[in-house]
């Protein structure tokens, strides 16, 4: 698996305390958020690359049930695509 890129960001501090509290609404660190935004942006500028790996989800993997129908089951769920279901209710732009 090859590693995340890390990077340099300097930001102004106003918009820094913005995304902070944008991500706070939204049970996000400051970094995920701007990743989700990133990406966001890229899927709709349609320049989100196809081979993008998703983005990793923290803490312990969700359980589905197992292929026979029986419950406890130990395959992780994939992750959702960013585009879909981006935003909470009522978090829509308005034009």
């Amino acid at each position: 698996m090859s590693e995340r890129k890390k990077i340099l960001l300097r930001l102004d501090p106003a918009v820094y305390d913005a995304i902070v509290k944008w991500a706070g609404d939204e049970l996000r660190s400051a970094n995920a958020q701007i990743e989700f935004l990133l990406r966001k942006a890229l899927a709709g500028a349609g320049r989100l690359p196809a081979d993008a790996k998703g983005i990793p989800r923290r803490g312990r993997p969700r359980k589905t049930p197992a292929a026979d129908g029986a419950a406890g089951g130990d395959e992780v769920t994939d992750v959702a695509d960013v585009t879909e279901g981006a935003g909470a209710a009522g978090d829509d732009e308005e034009e």
